[in-house]
């Protein structure tokens, strides 16, 4: 080893085990396994305390045929995002609304990405989009953030739509047993919160992060059964 140079300090790995999707027409959540290279499923019911919360984009991008895959952050109305294209590059970067126009035409949808720990004690991202979002946004709205800190929060249910002649299904979200002891979630908090410090740097972009870039790798079309509001 060198004793000349300072070697940079490895950066901390995102500690989420599982990248879970909402899969509409099977009506439940999903992952990508590695070492089965399959996606399996999930059945409901899904217990698991939220840690944190954050807004990202993702996609497909036909031009590139390639998935699109963005930065996340807590604040779309004041932070930047880059979103990018897994093989054509950067497609925009700015502010959410003032690239959204830009982002929506290359294939890309705004997501939310949710961080939480199980019943198992792993830590897990949920990725949202389209109904599922709103599902989201409308039991967070009633709760608020507070719920995080004070309650498991329980999908066992979905409920049925249909836009046009497109018919979905989205999560439930509700508030389910208190939290009987914070101290053996706190660790799993302390691990996002370190990978999150690394991740909120001065240059407010990740590099070669895994949840950036685990769907542009897997993502493929739409199925039919997903639709933006």
């Amino acid at each position: 080893m060198s004793t000349w140079l300072t070697r940079p300090e490895k950066k901390s790995s995102n500690p989420a085990a599982k990248f879970l999707e909402w899969k509409s027409n099977d009506k439940c959540f999903a992952y990508w396994d590695k070492e089965k290279k399959e996606n399996v499923q999930i059945q409901l019911p899904l217990k698991f305390v939220i840690i944190e919360h954050y807004h990202t984009v993702k996609g497909w991008n036909d031009a590139s045929e390639s998935g699109i895959y963005a930065n996340e952050v807590l604040f779309t109305g004041s932070e930047e995002m880059t979103v990018r294209s897994f093989k054509g590059g950067e497609i925009a970067k700015g502010v959410y609304k003032d690239i959204k126009a830009k982002v929506n035409a290359a294939g890309g949808k705004y997501h939310r990405s949710i961080y939480a720990v199980t019943k198992d004690l792993e830590i897990i991202n949920i990725s949202l989009k389209g109904a599922s979002v709103r599902s989201y946004s409308d039991f967070i709205e009633k709760e608020t953030d507070r719920v995080f800190t004070t309650n498991w929060i329980e999908v066992s249910e979905f409920e049925e739509g249909k836009k046009g002649s497109v018919k979905y299904t989205t999560p439930i979200f509700k508030k389910s047993d208190p939290i009987k002891d914070v101290s053996k979630i706190q660790p799993f908090a302390e691990e996002l919160q370190a990978y999150m410090n690394d991740y909120m740097n001065v240059s407010k972009e990740r590099v070669n992060s895994e949840v950036d870039k685990y769907d542009a790798k897997h993502a493929e079309p739409e199925e039919s059964g997903e639709v933006e509001f």
